[in-house]
């Protein structure tokens, strides 16, 4: 999918995955029980800064922290744009 938002610097654009319907038992949990997601797929990666580079890629796979980045609506899609410090794992 080709995104025409070009994070700056130290930022990365984030699609997160979708909320968990259902347990591993099979629970189904409802709409006001579910938490925020903390996993998704990375869309756009900014060049860096001078002393930094980027070690995420688009396509990364990403954990990040439950309150991290800034959410913003584009396009009908939910996306999140955080600085690669508040990514805490490359799954």
């Amino acid at each position: 999918m080709a995104v025409n938002i070009k994070p700056l610097a130290d930022r990365v654009l984030i699609e997160p995955q979708a909320a968990e319907t259902k347990t591993a038992s099979g629970i189904i949990i409802p709409e006001t029980a579910k938490e925020k997601p903390q996993r998704g797929k990375v869309v756009a990666v900014g060049s860096g800064k001078k002393d930094h580079t980027m070690t995420v890629k688009v396509g990364d796979m990403v954990l990040y922290g439950k309150f991290s980045g800034t959410e913003l609506k584009h396009e009908d899609h939910d996306y999140l744009i955080m600085r690669e410090d508040d990514i805490l794992a490359i799954v």
